[in-house]
């Protein structure tokens, strides 16, 4: 199947919350207003991947940041990307299950790297549960630890990925 990117649109809402739920619990998703700002405020860094006929298959999100490591807040509020910037973060990485185990994650992934390095940043963070450490390794993240995190409750890892600029 082939994909291409794009970025997120106000239209495109409805169909990346379908998607949020099938990757968070109801504590973990973003809600439609929080993701709406996202889409506003992100314009850059909110990349969907869709099929040949337009079909949201998944999506990354996250703003720069001028932290190593996300903050509870970056989920709760959204504002404009900052150029000065040095870090670029992952708040949602989801794929439509019906599309999962064909490399799209890692593609977003990628997408998301060339926009981190097309803007200086020095290093793409994000936190993950243990069970995604793996795959977050094979995308050359390295585990920096246990988060401060307590956002749902949940035990969430530190992932770091350093940039080379070109």
């Amino acid at each position: 199947m082939k994909i291409h990117f794009d970025t997120a649109k106000p239209t495109e809402l409805a169909a990346i919350m379908r998607i949020e739920h099938t990757g968070f619990t109801p504590q973990e998703a973003a809600s439609s207003a929080a993701m709406a700002d996202r889409i506003r405020f992100y314009p850059d860094t909110f990349i969907t991947a869709k099929t040949e006929t337009n079909q949201i298959a998944g999506y990354i999100v996250g703003p720069a940041f001028d932290h190593r490591y996300l903050t509870d807040e970056l989920y709760e509020k959204a504002v404009p990307n900052n150029p000065s910037d040095p870090y670029q973060t992952v708040l949602s990485l989801v794929v439509d299950p019906a599309f999962q185990q064909q490399g799209i994650a890692s593609q977003l992934l990628n997408q998301l790297a060339t926009v981190a390095i097309s803007q200086d940043r020095k290093a793409i963070t994000l936190t993950c549960l243990a069970k995604l450490v793996p795959f977050y390794e094979r995308n050359g993240y390295k585990n920096e630890g246990v988060a401060d995190s307590d956002h749902a409750n949940e035990t969430w890892f530190n992932m770091v990925k350093t940039l080379s600029q070109n």
